[in-house]
């Protein structure tokens, strides 16, 4: 009978998992951050006076920053380390959480959101990346997947704290002092990342990629066990030897094709409408008859139904498969859209309007959510896996960023609202949900069972 295996060969599994749920404080804080403005935006709309046009620009201004994040965040990770990306992106947060809670314009309000978003869009690279990295080939999906756990963990939490704060305050204290407790809530969270990032190592990847050899020993002694640290500095150092690839090879025609579906997945992920049930959802619950503290309670539902079918689409997207998911996914999302466009146009009441949201969410967070991740982490050869990915992440923000700066523009504009009653928005979201069915049943493969090698043959090549 053989023996378990020993510490000198495995490390220390909770020395790894404490160091990736520090990591995955910054999914937490990228989730808490581009939630907050959820249920603030309403007060801020009042306090500054904002029109249409400018509330838009209130919720998505941090997708600007958050664009630029992305952009940079290969850069910072490659030249700083992995574990000062994330200072810097925990540094940022603090300051943008300090900076909204105390702005005496509107104008500076969104110069420390902007700055928030590239905290956001360096986290959604970097925490990932470094849990990766630090993990151990046997837990490394179940460490990786927390980090997408955290982020809606954060928006979850946000949700709470906003309710707690509004909650039973009047309307005037809310618009004066209320939206600016929520922003500076999230000096907490952002200090104690920073304080625990103190107590991490820096990945040994990048340690022994940068000649730090002796430094990626220590680390890798405790990751996977001293006597196994000789083989994984080997395949370390293998892997960095290798050729890497040139962002032309992205241009190759099965590549061009699989970067073309790659980046609709990730727009059509976002202009199906999600983040304006993310971003809006006390002001949707409102205009259909929900009272403030009803309308951020339903918030809260919201949150924790799509938490909850996020946890049941990560255990069973191996077994189902990712294009049965995404379709039937993509279709529930369009109907219960299609639901909501007729309830507001005929004015039902806002539990029942609850449910279609609910059915909505859940429908997202079961396939469309997460599945897209996993097949944009799929389709792409290793070599060119991290370029691919950052222009699909880059078209990813940049589709919210529309979004999120035309809802208020469609939900108000007033010749709309006369035909719609606050409808018409859904009904475009919907019509987005049909065609990213069609275009998941067209063009992208089924790679459930799939190695990664046999998807890269089936896609083409590289040189």
């Amino acid at each position: 009978m053989s023996a378990a295996p020993s510490a000198e060969r495995t490390g220390s599994g909770p020395y790894v998992v404490w160091v990736c749920l520090v990591a995955a404080l910054g999914g937490l804080l990228f989730g808490y951050d581009t939630a907050v403005i959820a249920g603030a935006i309403g007060f801020l709309q009042e306090h500054f006076q904002l029109d249409a046009t400018q509330k838009g620009w209130a919720a998505a201004c941090a997708l600007l920053g958050c664009v630029g994040g992305v952009a940079f965040a290969g850069v910072f990770s490659d030249r700083l380390g992995r574990k000062k990306t994330l200072v810097l992106a925990g540094v940022l947060f603090l300051v943008s959480a300090v900076g909204t809670a105390v702005p005496r314009t509107f104008t500076t309000f969104v110069l420390y959101r902007v700055l928030g978003g590239v905290g956001v869009g360096i986290a959604s690279m970097a925490s990932p990346m470094y849990i990766a990295e630090i993990s151990p080939a046997r837990i490394r999906g179940r460490m990786v997947s927390v980090n997408q756990f955290a982020i809606i963990s954060g928006m979850l939490i946000v949700y709470f704290v906003n309710y707690f704060i509004a909650q039973g305050a009047e309307p005037s204290w809310n618009a004066a002092r209320g939206w600016r407790w929520m922003f500076a809530s999230e000096i907490v969270p952002a200090t104690l990342f920073l304080a625990l990032l103190l107590f991490v190592p820096e990945s040994p990847r990048w340690l022994a990629e940068n000649g730090r050899t002796d430094q990626a020993r220590r680390v890798l002694a405790r990751v996977v066990g001293p006597g196994a640290v000789d083989a994984e500095l080997g395949s370390i150092e293998a892997a960095a030897g290798e050729k890497s690839a040139a962002l032309s090879d992205l241009l190759e025609p099965g590549l061009r094709r699989m970067l073309g579906i790659g980046i609709a997945l990730a727009v059509l992920q976002q202009v199906t409408g999600i983040n304006v049930f993310l971003y809006y959802a006390p002001e949707i619950f409102k205009q259909l008859g929900a009272g403030v503290d009803a309308a951020l309670l339903q918030t809260i539902v919201v949150g924790a139904v799509n938490l909850l079918f996020t946890v049941v689409a990560i255990g069973r997207v191996d077994h189902w498969g990712r294009r049965p998911l995404m379709m039937a996914g993509a279709a529930g999302m369009g109907v219960s859209l299609l639901a909501l466009g007729l309830g507001a146009q005929h004015s039902l009441v806002s539990v029942s309007m609850l449910v279609f949201v609910l059915g909505y969410i859940a429908c997202f967070a079961l396939s469309v959510g997460p599945v897209t991740w996993v097949l944009l982490s799929e389709l792409f050869p290793t070599r060119l896996r991290g370029r691919a990915l950052s222009i699909a992440t880059f078209w990813l923000w940049t589709a919210n960023f529309v979004v999120s700066q035309t809802f208020p523009m469609l939900d108000e504009n007033p010749w709309l609202v006369a035909r719609f009653n606050h409808g018409f928005p859904f009904y475009v979201y919907a019509a987005f949900c049909v065609v990213l069915v069609l275009v998941v049943w067209r063009w992208v493969p089924e790679t459930k069972g799939r190695t990664l090698e046999e998807i890269e043959r089936w896609s083409g090549p590289v040189g």
